[in-house]
């Protein structure tokens, strides 16, 4: 099989599966009301609590408190919302964001860097988590819900084609 087949093969082409932004506030009540506000801002989606799974004495964390908020976006906004967010990076990752199975995860430190947010005192400044799952077509088969299945090797993403996939269509340079 010549190589221009293997890349124009439809089952090849490598697409965003899905962004989820995420912020850990480590405490709930008005910090939560403000993590939602600014994840409503970024990604113009609800976002949902996440809640602690063990108590922790010390930083007076109880089980099942509600401690952060986190959006998963799929589909068509993804591509907007990831230039969004790289804009903010300056288009610079790390070679440690890339991981072996095509995801990318990187932080913001400080929400106001996203073109256009814009300082609130109300809110204040908050960072966040940003992950980025790449995959190709066929992946429905390990989540689905009746006949799960694994993917196999070939149809996974590897670490060098998400670098090459962000450097061509985000413009991203890999420090």
């Amino acid at each position: 099989m010549s190589q221009s087949l293997v890349q124009t093969h439809p089952m090849r082409v490598i697409r965003v599966g899905k962004v989820v932004v995420n912020i850990g506030l480590g405490k709930s009540g008005e910090a939560i009301e403000r993590g939602k506000k600014v994840l409503e801002q970024v990604t113009g989606q609800t976002p949902t609590q996440t809640r602690a799974k063990n108590s922790v004495r010390d930083f007076g964390i109880h089980k099942g408190e509600p401690i952060g908020v986190v959006v998963t976006v799929r589909g068509e906004e993804t591509k907007a919302l990831i230039e969004k967010l790289l804009a903010a990076k300056e288009r610079k990752l790390q070679g440690s964001s890339f991981d072996q199975r095509g995801s990318v995860s990187f932080g913001i430190r400080e929400h106001i860097e996203i073109p256009g947010i814009r300082y609130d005192p109300a809110i204040g400044i908050l960072g966040m988590n940003v992950s980025i799952l790449l995959e190709r077509p066929g992946y429905c088969v390990a989540r689905r819900s009746r006949k799960t299945s694994r993917v196999g090797k070939s149809q996974q993403v590897t670490r060098e084609e998400a670098l090459q996939y962000f450097r061509d269509n985000f413009g991203v340079s890999v420090q």
